[in-house]
């Protein structure tokens, strides 16, 4: 038997959401707050450096002797600004390979991670206030799933905070976060309520948790490879000799560096997406009598599973490295945001129950 619906929770819930995103959008903010900052000191820098080199040449007249005995030793004395750079960088030190942090303090980064704390604090709250309102777990409709996916988002990204220094990707993971909480408001909006009876189930338990986490871990991954992307054109523009309009890229590691990392996120979620589509044939026999029925929602489930599958077997098999890594693993992002939102509100199956 379900438990009553307390509305009084839901409306509170939703109170939290809003203060949420409210939230999440400072420190968005302090995020692009540290990039333009940390950009701007990065140029300075390049500026001291090269007016040292500008300082250690010696001005003497065309033709001179003391031209004439400046040599290789005289050239080698000389301060460069590039001996700091880091992959792809053309100046100042970058972000290292490793992802570790680094001796200085960036204040805007360190407000950016407090606020994006304090508000994933008070997300949770929301999650928790709709769960206890509806009296079950807070994913059985669009709205609860992307909700309770965002906040799972957020936490993930925290955690990874813990032991690397991804603060650089706090302006595209949190800004997705927004997106999702908008979108879940705007569009998806749904009262607190009981699940049809299909859902009335320990399986959504089991089934829908390890998704909603495997879809936050490519949620993470998805905003690597675009980082990627764009990092890897900035690279080769330098490398051409190319002017650096880019300079907030300093603050992120090289493509390849970013592309290793999410190779591994990846291969975790696909992990994850795996027992989903397992749990959900299981739960599939369990409630209609069939474990596989070509429902859309069922196929664009395998779609997804094949075309992470086809990523990681052609980077570790096939040497498909470097972009094309990178287009493959948005496109399986692509497919997720698909399945979770042109399949659940346009395509008619066993599966439609977005509570729309």
């Amino acid at each position: 038997m379900p438990f009553g619906i307390n509305e009084t929770m839901g409306q509170y819930s939703e109170l939290f959401m809003l203060l949420a995103a409210g939230t999440y959008t400072v420190a968005f903010i302090a995020f692009a707050w540290d990039l333009a900052k940390s950009s701007k000191a990065l140029r300075a820098v390049d500026l001291k450096a090269a007016q040292a080199v500008s300082a250690a040449r010696v001005p003497v007249a065309a033709g001179s002797a003391g031209s004439r005995l400046a040599g290789p030793a005289d050239r080698a004395e000389r301060p460069s600004s590039s001996s700091k750079a880091g992959p792809g960088a053309g100046g100042a030190a970058t972000a290292d390979g490793d992802m570790k942090y680094a001796a200085e303090r960036r204040v805007p980064a360190r407000v950016a991670v407090a606020l994006t704390v304090l508000a994933a604090a008070i997300h949770g709250a929301g999650v928790v206030t709709r769960a206890v309102g509806a009296g079950r777990v807070p994913w059985g409709n669009m709205y609860e799933f992307l909700t309770t996916g965002a906040f799972l988002v957020a936490v993930v990204f925290l955690l990874s905070l813990v032991r690397r220094d991804l603060r650089f990707l706090g302006t595209f993971v949190v800004g997705l976060v927004i997106i999702m909480l908008v979108a879940a408001s705007v569009a998806f909006w749904t009262p607190v309520g009981h699940l049809v009876p299909a859902l009335q189930s320990y399986w959504l338990v089991i089934h829908v948790s390890i998704a909603v986490l495997s879809s936050a871990l490519f949620t993470l991954t998805f905003a690597m490879s675009a980082l990627q992307l764009v990092q890897s054109h900035r690279q080769k523009t330098v490398a051409a000799g190319g002017t650096d309009k880019l300079g907030f890229m300093r603050l992120v590691p090289s493509a390849l560096s970013l592309e290793n990392l999410s190779y591994r996120i990846n291969a975790i979620a696909f992990i994850g997406w795996t027992f989903t589509l397992m749990f959900g044939a299981i739960w599939a026999e369990k409630a209609w009598g069939r474990f596989w029925g070509w429902d859309t929602k069922e196929v664009w489930t395998f779609v997804i599973w094949v075309v992470y599958a086809g990523y990681l077997h052609a980077r570790a098999t096939r040497g498909w490295t470097g972009t094309r890594a990178a287009w493959l693993s948005i496109v399986g992002y692509l497919c997720v945001i698909f399945n979770f939102t042109i399949v659940n509100t346009f395509f008619n199956g066993l599966h439609s129950y977005s509570g729309l």
